[in-house]
């Protein structure tokens, strides 16, 4: 028997730069190996303070990141949003 990975596809809204990245993912990824991926793949940087972002999915903050994406119910084309942990000073 063969096991088939099933894989799919979740947008990830990063707003630092505000840029959307599509990631295939599978059910068992979790949300910190999004994040890490999201913000790679938007700010083009490997040296990322992961610590100083967050994610929220359906709106609300992920606060244990080492759940994967079914604990959370995320299915195909789920939206995520990675941004910082605090607010921004605006002038």
């Amino acid at each position: 028997m063969t096991a088939v990975s099933a894989t799919f596809a979740v947008r990830v809204m990063v707003t630092d730069v505000w840029d959307q990245v599509v990631l295939p993912v599978g059910p068992t990824t979790t949300v910190a190996e999004l994040k890490r991926e999201a913000l790679g793949r938007a700010l083009r940087r490997t040296a990322i303070p992961l610590e100083r972002y967050i994610v929220k999915f359906r709106g609300a903050l992920v606060l244990d990141e080492s759940v994967t994406l079914a604990g959370l119910g995320a299915g195909p084309n789920a939206p995520f949003i990675v941004l910082p942990a605090q607010r921004q000073a605006v002038r």
